[in-house]
């Protein structure tokens, strides 16, 4: 299948290999999650593909291992990836997951919502400012799960709807951790009571937050439009209350619309995404100079964070890396976020073919959080492509740089 005329299209290469493969427009379609006149505009040449999301799942139903094949070489992204890691925090998570909704756990001297707000609040603050924030924040979250449903049995009324809030909080922080492990059926347990809770809740700001987590989710899953939809449904909920100047409420009306922005972007849909961008940058303006949201890390430096992603996303390296200009990473206090950041930037470099400035920055995402890089997918696979694409001297630094991430040949 390498044998592909140079001079064809990125559409017509997928007819092509799709033929070969014997696969009727309706099937290919369907395993990406598109309709069959989405395809057939995108093999006409009617329509645009910017969306990595979609290039990367086209190639896996093709079977074939780099995007480059189907867009000619302009872009080289492992379509194959390099698998999913689990961790050892895990066996005792699924256990707790299995088995808090069943348990007949006393309830006196369960711990008061108050309390348990705190420590989930603390164990949020451990993700953003740990190095190895799965291993760290995993030891804590049995126990937390544990104790959240005991304390939620424990009480009625206004407290016991503190103590649903709190445990949704918990369960968003469950499923950030679980995400990108190969345990997905745990990943969305974790995501659906989360947003079960927020609906026991009752407040505004829980419900949003839900919308905000299943969005990620959706996104993840390869629905974008339904993950800005569902962003949407969560902005809805607070604009008639922006009003208020509550620091929480105002962030994750910002939180959600750089949710959207990050969807749009991966989708390809340039417009929206910018439009999205704006509203979150203008958000991040009304807040005081300190804060940033405990869950969602916002504040106006993580707009600026985003801002380079999208242009990732939109195969716009340029756009991405002139963004990133303006950012000074050691200010950014999440240091996932931190390690995000420059793992966006050596991914634009390497969609520039730039290998000593994309290993460069890899390595320095690598500093900044281990755990951060050796857990995401996209991290694993930019390593391993900068293993085949270094050459001299860049050799032996990509070696090692892909060794330590865990995806050394």
């Amino acid at each position: 299948m390498t044998d592909l005329p140079s001079e064809l299209t990125t559409g017509e290469r997928i007819r092509v290999l799709r033929e070969r493969r014997g696969l009727s427009r309706p099937v290919l379609a369907g395993l990406v999650g598109r309709s069959s006149d989405w395809l057939k505009e995108i093999e006409n040449g009617d329509r645009e593909l910017r969306s990595i999301t979609h290039l990367v799942r086209l190639a896996n139903a093709l079977r074939v291992p780099d995007v480059s094949m189907l867009t000619g070489g302009e872009l080289s992204i492992p379509a194959d990836g390099t698998g999913k890691l689990s961790h050892s925090a895990v066996p005792a998570i699924r256990s707790a997951l299995h088995g808090a909704s069943f348990t007949t756990a006393p309830t006196v001297g369960a711990i008061t919502p108050g309390a348990l707000k705190d420590r989930v609040v603390s164990a949020w603050r451990l993700w953003h400012t740990s190095t190895h924030q799965r291993t760290e924040v995993g030891a804590l979250l049995p126990d937390l799960v544990r104790d959240a449903h005991a304390c939620v049995k424990a009480h009625q009324g206004n407290e016991r709807r503190a103590a649903h809030a709190a445990t949704a909080d918990l369960y968003r922080l469950v499923q950030r951790l679980l995400a990108h492990i190969c345990e997905p059926e745990l990943y969305w347990i974790a995501l659906d009571r989360g947003r079960a809770h927020s609906e026991e809740a009752d407040q505004p700001v829980a419900l949003a937050l839900a919308a905000w987590s299943t969005a990620i989710g959706q996104r993840a899953a390869g629905f974008a439009e339904e993950a800005v939809r569902t962003d949407e449904a969560g902005m809805e909920i607070l604009r008639g209350e922006l009003d208020r100047g509550d620091a929480e409420l105002t962030s994750v009306y910002g939180a959600l619309n750089l949710q959207a922005a990050i969807s749009c972007g991966l989708d390809g849909r340039s417009g929206d995404a910018e439009r999205y961008l704006a509203e979150a940058d203008r958000t991040a303006r009304r807040l005081p100079g300190d804060y940033s949201h405990p869950q969602s890390a916002f504040d106006a430096s993580n707009v600026a964070v985003h801002g380079v992603g999208i242009g990732v996303g939109l195969l716009n390296p340029g756009e991405a890396l002139r963004r990133a200009e303006n950012i000074a990473p050691e200010k950014i206090t999440s240091l996932e976020r931190r390690s995000r950041l420059l793992l966006d930037i050596a991914a634009g470099h390497a969609q520039k073919r730039e290998t000593a400035a994309a290993v460069h920055y890899l390595g320095r995402a690598h500093q900044v959080t281990p755990e951060g890089i050796r857990y995401v997918p996209t991290a694993r696979s930019l390593a391993a492509s900068l293993v085949r694409t270094a050459s001299g001297p860049l050799k032996a630094g990509a070696v090692a740089l892909a060794e330590a991430v865990g995806v050394a040949a």
